[in-house]
């Protein structure tokens, strides 16, 4: 196993989940959003509103593309998954598990999504959004795990041992 890398919505609980995972398993941690502002000197937020939308998603899978790291647990943002390129070499070097919730979790965990750096385009919806995400997080999944009304250590250890079950096979 390379590097271990989460997806999900905004809020799924990526980052977080993602230290603990990486100091269970021994493995260093990085997350793609802050990779994306060390190298571009700026918040999320300040990139979508100079480049775009899609100017921020070139940018965003550029980096994803490029990591250059091994047994890392990388957090990506949740744009990812609109990153081809990005995702499919996750796909055929690394372990990609989607942290899944319900849409009314994710509403609750957020505040301003817009503050977050969350592409929204025009009109469109947390709800939208999360209805058109999903089947792109499930596509782009080794593993996909039920997060629904699990804590925080619940959600590491239940990680860890579908990670664990995984590489035995």
């Amino acid at each position: 196993m390379n590097n271990i890398i989460l997806t999900g919505m905004p809020g799924a609980g990526k980052s977080t989940i993602g230290v603990l995972l990486a100091k269970v398993l021994g493995y260093g941690f990085a997350d793609a959003d802050l990779l994306i502002q060390a190298k571009y000197g700026k918040l999320l937020c300040e990139l979508i509103a100079e480049h775009g939308d899609e100017g921020f998603l070139k940018i965003e899978n550029e980096v994803n593309r490029d990591v250059d790291m091994t047994h890392t647990v990388i957090a990506t943002g949740g744009s990812a998954i609109y990153c081809t390129e990005a995702m499919e070499k996750y796909m055929a070097n690394d372990t990609v598990v989607y942290i899944k919730l319900p849409y009314e979790e994710i509403a609750d965990r957020l505040g301003n999504i817009k503050r977050r750096g969350v592409v929204l385009k025009e009109g469109q919806t947390l709800k939208s959004l999360y209805d058109e995400r999903t089947p792109l997080y499930e596509k782009y999944a080794h593993i996909v795990v039920n997060a629904t009304g699990l804590g925080i250590e619940e959600l590491l250890d239940s990680i860890a041992g579908i990670l664990a079950i995984h590489e035995r096979y």
